[in-house]
């Protein structure tokens, strides 16, 4: 959400303007990714196992649907059908986004993110 973004952006250019991200700890060095911190720590072992086996995990095929499902969306030219499609597209990904544990990111739903924005402002005080 571009609200979120540019309050974080501005937020993030007053501390830069403060100092207070000069002489941090590991500054300059390269940042170290796991491969599985987004893996609860208890599937963490079975995941690894699945791997090793050549098998992915449940979230990374559903993540390919996704992208395959985006893909066939763009090549519809039934406004029904797209419609469709798009409210599964929808669900896949509430669900991709319910598997994570992670919040719900509206950029991923591009049907309802404006109705949704557009409700969030009106309804302010």
């Amino acid at each position: 959400m571009d609200i979120f973004r540019i309050i974080a952006e501005r937020l993030i250019t007053e501390a830069i303007e403060r100092g207070e991200f000069e002489n941090l700890e590991g500054s300059g060095k390269p940042l170290k990714f796991e491969e599985e911190a987004h893996i609860p720590e208890d599937l963490r072992i079975a995941y690894k196992i699945l791997k090793n086996a050549g098998f992915a995990p449940p979230e990374l095929e559903l993540k390919k649907e996704i992208i395959n499902m985006k893909d066939l969306i763009n090549s519809l030219d039934d406004d029904k059908e797209r419609l469709k499609k798009i409210r599964e597209l929808n669900f896949k990904i509430m669900k991709l986004n319910m598997m994570r544990k992670r919040p719900l990111n509206l950029e991923e739903f591009p049907l309802y993110e404006e109705k949704l924005l557009n409700k969030m402002i009106k309804d302010q005080p």
